[in-house]
């Protein structure tokens, strides 16, 4: 009894898991809607919903032209920087082969804006002169004091960057007199001449030297946990620095001359759109292209200045031309074009499998609402955590799912009948043929996620919106078919309705053409009679193992057996005969 009760335990097993998976799934967006603003309803992409589309404009200075490479490159750039801030489907296009176009569905928060328009060169300038206020931290790398202005005495001839000779009378008067509401972003200032700035959060005024490395020769920058030397962490945050080649020869003569100066001499600028982002000083001389810079970070800030640092570096400066909300680019009616093909789709499906399954085709339609669900709270969640935004592109992706998911039950319910037809009893056969589906299933599911996994890496936009919803539903479609289609089959094969093979239930033997009688009864076994020995080894090798069996133990029925053995297996010749009914012998 146990024996025959345990498919019935492990069938109760999965469907417990499987709801306690819906209740962690809703329990999570519950959450998110409660206390952090998410949403019961997934989020839509640019095309569906619609968004913002901010125009950049590059600035160059008299007959300058920007080259197509210039563009591309700062595209690439812009999509890194929106991929950090965790928008997805965004689009960015060119247009008039310079303009760049960024589309952004709903509507962006601030700290995206100012990514997509922090757009100007990155630049790295040795400070001459700084001017903090006295409500500025002390720690901050930016806050240095300010120098007498005595130091501010022009010489002759600069003799370097740093040499306070390029800070002439009128140029001291300039910077006293400068207010940081004055910073034009959207001038190019010229590279080779002092710059007066301020810094980013306006508590700081700079007067600043020549460029003398710029953001194209930095190739990282990454946050992180400074460490001893014996590697034990020191709980400090820090932003690394990595410069290629040119950036390293370049940076290490910055620090030589900077090593050593007095403040705020000794201090390096790092200009992002005409802004001082961070200025910090130089402790040693840099030789090998990796740096660090420490202050009073934390891990939020120490990760903002490296993304701003990785991502500023644009070939070319970029002015913000326009930025305006757009309606959605498809629209309603394109939608309900999708939605329409999707419930056609559907339909086919669900009409199929009660043609081919009669009411074993309920099962197939529970399993889609399952796998519907649960593909509905994921991609709820994954748009309030990720940002992840549904496409007309993502619709196509649920809509394959569709197809997919019915496959896997085709092929699970095929193996059944393929076992009835070998002579099991239903029960049998929903545990024989679930072995036999799932290694099919699971092949065939990670064919599609390995497809989904490369096209989310290497795509871009709507084409990476399918990959993704693609990859959910396969891996929703293995959680399906294993704690929802098999455990109901399992006991469904327990009800009399299925177990005794209704001709409605889709599991009839006449249909199948199968041994299977219902309870444990067969179709009599074909009696050979006395034929030649090739037309009674035909005979044999129709039946089934069950039909043999059967025979053997009806009596009276001379019946001769050539089976067909496995791989591996030596074959064996066996006559078994019946005299009245009683056995008369066996060789």
């Amino acid at each position: 009894m146990a024996k025959t009760n345990s498919p019935v335990r492990r069938a109760r097993r999965a469907l417990i898991g499987l709801a306690a998976l819906f209740a962690v799934l809703i329990g999570i967006l519950s959450i998110g809607v409660g206390f952090f603003g998410a949403q019961w309803t997934p989020k839509l992409a640019l095309d569906l919903e619609g968004g913002t589309q901010i125009r950049l404009a590059p600035v160059v200075q008299g007959d300058d032209s920007v080259s197509s490479e210039q563009v591309d490159q700062a595209v690439a750039i812009i999509r890194d920087r929106i991929d950090a801030a965790g928008v997805s489907e965004a689009e960015i296009t060119t247009e008039g082969g310079n303009n760049i176009v960024v589309s952004i569905p709903g509507q962006p928060d601030e700290e995206t804006l100012a990514r997509i328009e922090a757009s100007a060169k990155l630049d790295f300038r040795p400070v001459l002169l700084a001017d903090v206020p006295s409500t500025a931290s002390v720690d901050d790398p930016a806050a240095t004091p300010t120098p007498e202005p005595t130091e501010a005495a022009p010489a002759p001839e600069p003799t370097d960057p740093s040499d306070l000779a390029q800070v002439t009378p009128a140029l001291q008067t300039q910077f006293d007199s400068f207010q940081c509401a004055d910073i034009d972003e959207t001038v190019v200032p010229p590279t080779d001449e002092p710059l007066i700035t301020c810094s980013d959060d306006g508590t700081a005024k700079y007067l600043l030297g020549p460029v003398e490395v710029t953001g194209e020769n930095l190739s990282d920058a990454t946050a992180g946990v400074v460490t001893t030397q014996t590697g034990a962490s020191t709980g400090t945050w820090a932003v690394n620095l990595e410069f290629d080649g040119t950036g390293t020869e370049q940076f290490a003569d910055v620090t030589s001359r900077l090593t050593g100066l007095e403040s705020p001499r000794n201090q390096f600028a790092v200009v992002l759109d005409n802004r001082v982002i961070v200025a910090p000083s130089s402790n040693a001389v840099i030789t090998d292209g990796r740096a660090q810079i420490t202050g009073t970070f934390n891990q939020d800030s120490a990760e903002t200045l490296a993304d701003q640092l990785k991502y500023g570096a644009l070939p070319i400066s970029f002015s913000v031309q326009s930025s305006d909300t757009i309606s959605a680019t498809l629209g309603s009616e394109q939608l309900l074009g999708g939605l329409i093909a999707g419930g056609i789709g559907l339909l086919l499906v669900v009409l199929y499998s009660f043609i081919q399954y009669r009411t074993l085709g309920l099962v197939t339609v529970a399993s889609l609402v399952v796998a519907g669900a649960l593909t509905y709270l994921v991609i709820a969640i994954l748009g309030w955590r990720i940002d992840f935004r549904l496409s007309l592109a993502g619709v196509a992706g649920l809509i394959v799912a569709i197809g997919v998911t019915a496959d896997s039950f085709i092929v699970y319910f095929e193996r059944i009948k393929d076992e009835l037809r070998d002579g099991r009893g239903l029960d049998g056969a929903v545990e024989a043929g679930w072995k036999r589906a799932f290694r099919t299933i699971l092949a065939s599911d990670a064919i599609n996620f390995l497809a989904a996994g490369v096209l989310t890496v290497l795509a871009v936009g709507n084409v990476r919106g399918f990959a993704v919803t693609l990859g959910i539903t396969t891996i929703i479609d293995l959680i399906v078919v294993a704690l929802f289609t098999h455990p109901m089959l399992q006991l469904l094969a327990r009800t009399k309705f299925f177990g005794e093979g209704h001709r409605f239930s889709g599991l009839d033997p006449k249909a199948l053409g199968a041994v299977y009688r219902g309870r444990a009864r067969f179709r009599e076994p074909v009696t050979v009679g006395p034929r030649s020995q090739a037309s009674r080894g035909e005979a044999a090798r129709r039946q089934t193992i069950a039909e043999r069996k059967a025979g053997a133990a009806a009596g009276g029925t001379s019946t001769a057996v050539l089976e067909q053995p496995d791989e591996g297996v030596v074959p064996e010749t066996t006559r078994t005969g019946t005299t009245g009914g009683k056995k008369k012998g066996t060789r």
